[in-house]
């Protein structure tokens, strides 16, 4: 099989197109011969050094494709079964930067025959976190109206975690309202579904987000806390919740105490590298009813514009997610 590797850290050009050896399930394993992959900001940060390696890294934790085989143990897949992968790196060598990847079963999910490649290849860690955030607040699970009567403001709504979470809160039964930094990008919002979209640029935000939500918003799905600290104080209601996945603007997030627990405030922080099993497997099964009701999209039309690279282009679509392409990029494996 063909695979991107790398085995030092660096600039993207430490990738390196290889022919490996075709992996072999074992008990409780499942080999997918993937379509397409994923490339998330953690593939480029943990090649340029966030992360220790030792040996041979094959990037990626998300892809789609199709079951080639299932090893003892595995029941709820079968050959040739079209499936979505999530966290298919985490703790292994070898993720979806690859024609073939060996993956435990509870990381290889069914994809509905009408969800394309690319949107199962765009499901991992934009939709899992986007669904960690929407449940950081007083509500657990997502379904058709477990949102209604609620406000949910989206933080760079034309971002691929934050397309995903204006498309599961509409879902969910939620109004969206979203900022953005550019008329570019607050039409891929509306696209994404956001009933209202902010430009923080052209306005003051605060003021046009009360003007929407005068008691303030429930929720705030955040990407960059450090820089937006003063205006979610502003604008989050009582009880409501600032939900963090990011640190877009700065490491070091400062917080007036009183402003904060005046409002009862709720601060969730988010990585999906050590969240609970329980909490990764209720994302997946909301994902997955969302998916039925075909309630997710991508490409231009769903605010989420798709890049295309082959496989011996990664450490071009590397270098695209590190330069901040709009949407989502995604290798061609078939």
């Amino acid at each position: 099989m063909r695979a991107v590797v790398y085995s030092e850290t660096g600039p993207s050009s430490v990738l390196r197109l290889v022919q490996r050896p075709d992996p072999v399930p074992g008990w409780g394993e499942v080999v997918v011969r993937i379509v397409r992959a994923g490339v998330n900001p953690t593939d480029w940060k943990f090649r340029a050094g966030l992360a220790d390696i030792s040996g041979e890294i094959a990037p990626g934790q998300d892809g789609a494709g199709v079951v080639e085989a299932v090893g003892p143990g595995v029941d709820h897949v079968r050959v040739g079964e079209r499936v979505w992968l999530l966290l298919a790196q985490q703790g292994r060598a070898y993720g979806t930067a690859t024609e073939l990847t060996v993956q435990p079963a509870n990381r290889v999910i069914p994809l509905p025959d009408r969800a394309s490649f690319d949107l199962g290849a765009a499901l991992g860690v934009p939709f899992i976190t986007a669904h960690r955030l929407l449940t950081s607040g007083t509500v657990t699970r997502l379904a058709p109206g477990a949102l209604t009567g609620q406000t949910v403001l989206v933080a760079g709504g034309a971002g691929a975690v934050g397309n995903a979470a204006i498309q599961l809160a509409r879902w969910a039964g939620a109004t969206v309202i979203t900022t953005v930094s550019s008329t570019t990008k607050a039409t891929l919002a509306r696209a994404a579904g956001a009933d209202h979209v902010v430009n923080y640029r052209e306005s003051d935000p605060a003021a046009e987000i009360l003007a929407i939500a005068p008691d303030g918003v429930d929720l705030i799905a955040e990407v960059a806390p450090a820089p937006n600290a003063t205006l979610d104080l502003a604008v989050t209601r009582i009880h409501g919740t600032i939900a963090v996945y990011a640190s877009n603007g700065g490491d070091d997030l400062v917080l007036p105490l009183r402003a904060a627990y005046s409002k009862n405030l709720r601060f969730q922080f988010t990585i999906l590298y050590t969240l609970d099993q329980t909490l990764l497997r209720a994302a997946v099964d909301d994902i997955t009813a969302a998916l039925t009701d075909n309630a997710l999209r991508v490409g231009v039309d769903a605010g989420l514009p798709l890049h295309h690279y082959d496989l011996a282009q990664t450490a071009a679509a590397h270098d695209a997610v590190e330069q901040g392409a709009v949407g989502k990029v995604l290798l061609d494996l078939d």
